[in-house]
């Protein structure tokens, strides 16, 4: 089915575990704040609607996407944690600026998981307009927040399950 018509975040047909013994890191940029902000409720009220107690999530902001790597880094180094998820927005612009972020971020995210051997959950919007930012941030599209939420605690409970 094409993404026109479809709802990205529905996981009626998707085991999600209980998450109530696992502890979360949000790590939110504050560059395209409204965004940013529909990304961070979402997958906060997932954690919660999952069982993850109040005081077992931690967030913190970083001015942008390009900082949620280093804003990782130092939750991880700070914080036990069974995962962390990195929320962004980066809309196409005029210059090959927006090539460089997103290269950057994707595979700063991807480092900081392999350095800790931890879940770090790539929830970056990356795309061509405003528009399919609106509707991939509880829009007709769903909400990345809780596909990276979601992401987050399978793969928690894979990290538990394979560690014990």
């Amino acid at each position: 089915m094409s993404t026109q018509l479809k709802n990205l975040s529905d996981f009626s047909e998707t085991d999600v575990p209980q998450a109530a013994p696992y502890h979360f890191g949000i790590v939110v940029a504050e560059w395209n704040r409204v965004i940013t902000q529909a990304l961070y409720e979402g997958a906060y009220e997932t954690l919660v609607d999952h069982g993850v107690l109040l005081q077992n999530i931690y967030t913190y902001s970083v001015p942008g996407s390009f900082e949620l790597t280093s804003g990782a880094d130092i939750l991880l180094k700070n914080r036990k944690l069974d995962a962390v998820i990195c929320l962004g927005c980066v809309i196409q612009g005029e210059t090959r600026h927006f090539e460089f972020i997103c290269n950057a971020v994707a595979n700063g995210i991807s480092n900081v998981a392999l350095k800790y051997s931890k879940p770090v959950i790539f929830g970056v919007l990356t795309t061509d307009n405003q528009q399919q930012a609106d509707d991939r941030a509880g829009g007709k599209h769903g909400n990345k927040g809780v596909e990276a939420a979601v992401t987050a605690i399978k793969m928690a409970y894979l990290a538990e399950t394979l560690n014990s």
